[in-house]
């Protein structure tokens, strides 16, 4: 039983160190947080999924990575990687 878990936590922990060496673990927040333009009409009516559509469609992808409806008036703001 003790060679079964020293198995599976050596196994773990080969398969964090590959994840996190390979940038796997890194957040859409940290690669995709530069403001690039806005797009669509304001207010835009629809969700962050249409945002990130009209996003793509306008820009291209890459640059933008990331689409918002953020702010009071419901804009469509399109991120780009920094």
């Amino acid at each position: 039983m003790a060679k079964n878990l020293n198995s599976v936590s050596f196994t773990v922990l080969l398969l964090v160190l590959l994840t996190a060496s390979t940038g796997i673990l890194k957040s859409e927040a940290q690669t995709c947080s530069t403001f690039l333009d806005e797009c669509g009409p304001a207010p835009f009516l629809g969700t962050n999924a249409d945002c990130l559509k009209c996003c793509k469609y306008t820009y291209g992808s890459p640059p933008a990575c990331k689409g918002l409806v953020e702010g009071s008036d419901k804009h469509c703001h399109c991120y780009q990687n920094p």
